[in-house]
């Protein structure tokens, strides 16, 4: 029975925007891509993995073994002649059996955890790794929360069928067929009588194995959604607060925790069904064993003897035992199939901004920028550059100017190439952007944006981001130049303050002049300020523009941004609409035009009166 309501939470996660664009994967499970996963073992292949196999061969021989030291040699000899020394001798090589088993069990599962948690850690860094390296278009289309279920949520659930999944598979299948060839050896025909039950439990399983996956893929794809819900409301909160969304937000999140919840219950539904049926197989061998074992011993031509019997009866418990755990792996095998398909899904994305095969270092640039017929569109619909051309001399300061979606950012992020121009080429210092290496051209490109970023650490940590190995001193400098040397020193540690993601301790003012102090201490050869004075009062503006003039010479500057007193003192203006360049000029010689950019003053001091 459904809870109350339910049905009504789950229709509102329809009414807002999905935040994940995850999607089943419908693939037939195929152990290319298992054995695709099993290469991170690889590194491994020459230490913790022979060892773990060695005691898992030790173990599993050690219980093939003892079963007929118990049935047919104690039993049909040892008690049926009344030999005391052998049952004495028996009793202490089974216990030694037994020891050597305990060890054997206790340094395999030592070693596969071992193996499992560093095969874990490879592959969590493999894709972390990727994943940083992939375009921003990619980040575009998926939200934070989703692609950190990628990372953290699939990559564990990958966690047990390492350390303990895979060796798991290796013991039973060498205890099954071990104890097929013994149970054919003692007796054919009570064998073949057992066995009688396995075609229909192999055909009853395999029914199950396509719904099984689908669930769990289902299960990846909620959580993903939940994740990314939990992401967007925290970043949020203060939105949330401030419209009074509360409960809107905490009914939504009903929905999609009650999707959450429902997937799970499936997934664990459908895995539960597969253990009582191997228990009733179970069942049922035991009762063949028993009934037919019984007429065997009785017949007039007795083939098998009670120690024969009793030896049976052991390997049949010990039969169905792996019959079942290999369900579990089966499942494990299945969740790992979902989790592969979708960590692989990441890993085999390739970065739409790509260096080429013989991409050359951009050796330390003057910083002339020039575009050349460049077209860029972000959807393959609308264009927001369209065929504009443009030069930016080594050492200016130019300002980009014009209404929102003109172009101006999409400028920027083609000289840092977060992508790709569509058509037409951006060059620095008249070589292709796209022939050299991604690394040595924004190692000399620093961006400044209005959001800005602070990161978990100390005041100084996230000063020096852009250059680690920067001193003490050049960081203070740094500080000093942009004007937050004074607010950072009345911190209670100073510049050893830590500070929380984004900042939160900091003003919006504070987080833009230590994002300044960044930029400033990469010492960039080209520096690009997207509307980076926007959050800052009128007071400390003064002081970054007169430490800006200080600092910018010598560099190619490029500044986006909307308040007359950052733009008039730039070289070159370039005034965008629409993604054309409608004029261009400095200050005094587009005012005298009275063009668009005359226009959009005016229309700047008229509102500045109004306030």
């Amino acid at each position: 029975m459904k809870l109350v309501g339910e049905t009504a939470r789950k229709n509102k996660t329809n009414n807002r925007f999905h935040y994940s664009t995850d999607q089943a994967i419908e693939k037939p499970f195929n152990w290319q891509q298992m054995f695709r996963l099993f290469s991170y073992m690889k590194p491994y292949s020459k230490n913790l993995l022979p060892l773990a196999v060695l005691s898992v061969i030790i173990a599993t021989a050690v219980r093939l073994i003892v079963p007929i030291l118990i049935g047919v040699y104690t039993l049909d000899h040892a008690i049926a002649n009344k030999d005391t020394n052998l049952l004495v001798t028996l009793v202490l090589i089974i216990a030694g059996l037994y020891t050597i088993s305990y060890v054997a069990n206790a340094l395999r599962i030592r070693w596969m955890n071992m193996l499992g948690q560093n095969v874990i850690y490879d592959l969590r860094k493999h894709l972390f790794t990727h994943v940083q390296g992939l375009s921003h278009r990619f980040f575009d289309q998926r939200s934070a929360g989703s692609i950190l279920v990628r990372i953290m949520n699939d990559i564990n659930s990958l966690q047990e069928l390492f350390t303990s999944g895979v060796i798991n598979l290796l013991m039973d299948f060498l205890l099954l067929i071990g104890i097929v060839v013994i149970l054919f050896i003692l007796s054919p025909e009570l064998t073949l009588a057992i066995m009688v039950i396995l075609p229909i439990m192999f055909f009853i399983s395999t029914s199950l194995r396509k719904n099984i996956r689908r669930s769990w893929q289902t299960v990846r794809i909620k959580q993903a959604k939940l994740n990314s819900h939990l992401n967007e409301s925290i970043q949020g909160i203060r939105v949330t607060q401030s419209f009074t969304q509360e409960k809107e937000n905490m009914n939504f999140f009903d929905g999609v925790n009650t999707e959450n919840f429902e997937s799970w219950r499936d997934a664990t539904k459908k895995n539960a069904m597969f253990r009582p049926f191997v228990e009733m197989s179970n069942a049922i061998g035991t009762a063949i064993l028993i009934w037919f074992g019984a007429y065997l011993i009785q017949s007039p031509d007795a083939n098998v003897s009670i120690g024969i019997f009793v030896s049976f009866a052991f390997y049949l418990g010990m039969f169905w035992e792996p019959i079942s755990r290999l369900g579990q792996v089966y499942n494990q095998l299945l969740m790992g199939m979902a989790s592969s398909e979708r960590i692989f899904e990441f890993l085999d994305e390739k970065p739409i901004v790509d260096e080429k095969e013989n991409a050359v270092e951009l050796s330390e640039i003057k910083g002339e920028i020039e575009f050349d017929q460049v077209e860029f569109s972000y959807d393959d619909k609308r264009k927001a550059l369209k065929g504009i051309s443009l030069k930016m001399e080594a050492g200016q300061t130019v300002a980009l100017v014009g209404h929102t979606g003109s172009g101006k950012t999409t400028i920027a992020n083609l000289i840092s190439r977060f992508y790709d121009a569509t058509s037409g080429e951006v060059k620095i210092d008249g070589v292709n952007i796209k022939d050299v290496t991604l690394q040595s051209v924004r190692s000399q490109i620093s961006v400044v944006l209005q959001d800005t970023f602070i990161f978990s650490g100390t005041i100084k940590d996230n000063i020096r981001f852009g250059r680690p190995d920067a001193s003490d001193e050049e960081v203070i400098e740094a500080a000093k130049a942009v004007g937050a040397h004074h607010f950072i020193e009345k911190l209670s540690n100073g510049y050893e303050t830590e500070v929380e993601e984004r900042g939160n301790v900091l003003s919006v003012g504070e987080r833009q002049l230590l994002s300044f102090a960044r930029a400033l201490l990469a010492d960039p050869r080209i520096l690009i300020l997207d509307e980076a004075t926007a959050s800052i009062d009128t007071e400390t503006e003064v002081k970054i523009q007169t430490a800006l003039k200080k600092l910018l010479k010598g560099r190619t500057a490029i500044i986006i941004a909307h308040r007359l007193s950052t733009i008039r003192e730039a070289d070159n203006i370039f005034v965008l609409d629409h993604g054309n360049i409608m004029e261009q000029g400095n200050h005094d010689q587009l005012m005298k035009s009275q063009g668009e950019y005359y226009r959009l003053v005016k229309a700047q001091f008229k509102m500045l009166e109004v306030g």
